[in-house]
């Protein structure tokens, strides 16, 4: 899972938080944009795309791929994100490549600690990722940044879950390398504060979003190693059982997709021949 910066073409979104996140890579040339999330996401995230993408001069079907945060989070944001990433892909022809959110938050709060000047970029670095779940608890997964040559990656350490939040896996369970650093990161504290990690309020923490800038450097990595899909594969990641995908969930998503495919059908595009 590696993080590195790569030269592409790559529009990447994020919905399963109350923030819409955005952005376009064409090379090094990055765009971003972050608007109201929650229920405004579904009516402006293909406007807010279709934007950017003209202000980037970048047609839909020269991309390499369409990157979005699958989950864990708001089940109706992993939803949107998911059935527009498929109408898009479908309408372009382009891949799909679905990223977990945690790691999505891992990758921010290393990069934020990074250009703070906080943590050098060849740092071994340990991230306890927690996003608010709702119903008092706490979606969580932790990853390793192995430092390698200017070109890092991530591993992870833990799988995802979901808990109370006095149930989140303690830094103390986890195989640390020598000199490393443990960071808790996410949108959980202002809701759980002490109750995270009760005891160990010494761990550094820091909030992270799981920013579309964050799915953009993941995203090279995350292609060489072949997880783009087809539109037709791209399914949110639910954690909690009881909003495991169904026969019917896939259904709705097909004609959500098939729905988002239309409206495409009538909105101006960059043209080809504006590509760079």
């Amino acid at each position: 899972m590696s993080a590195t910066t790569q030269a592409g073409r790559w529009l990447a979104f994020d919905t399963s938080t109350d923030v819409l996140s955005l952005a376009v890579a064409r090379g090094d040339q990055v765009w971003t944009q972050t608007l109201p999330g929650g229920a405004q996401a579904s009516s402006g995230l293909i406007p807010a795309v279709l934007a950017m993408l003209a202000e980037a001069d970048m047609p839909l079907a020269s991309l390499d791929a369409i990157v979005f945060g699958r989950g864990p989070g708001s089940f109706t944001g992993l939803r949107t994100a998911c059935a527009v990433a498929q109408g898009l892909a479908f309408g372009a022809d382009v891949l799909v490549l679905p990223v977990d959110t945690l790691l999505a938050v891992a990758e921010e709060a290393r990069w934020a600690q990074v250009q703070a000047g906080l943590l050098a970029p060849d740092a071994h670095l340990t991230v306890l990722a927690l996003l608010d779940a709702r119903m008092d608890e706490v979606y969580s997964a932790a990853y390793q940044w192995q430092p390698a040559h200017g070109q890092g990656h991530w591993q992870a350490a833990t799988p995802l879950q979901v808990s109370a939040p006095e149930n989140i896996p303690s830094p103390a369970s986890l195989a640390l390398p020598e000199g490393g650093t443990v960071l808790l990161a996410g949108n959980a504290f202002a809701a759980y504060g002490e109750r995270l990690l009760p005891g160990q309020l010494t761990v550094s923490r820091c909030t992270a979003l799981p920013t579309a800038a964050a799915l953009l450097r993941l995203a090279p990595g995350l292609w060489a190693q072949g997880l783009a899909v087809p539109a037709d594969q791209a399914m949110p990641l639910y954690i909690r059982d009881k909003v495991a995908n169904t026969t019917a969930e896939r259904e709705v998503m097909k004609a959500q997709a098939l729905h988002d495919k239309a409206v495409l059908a009538g909105a101006a595009l960059p043209p080809a021949s504006g590509a760079a």
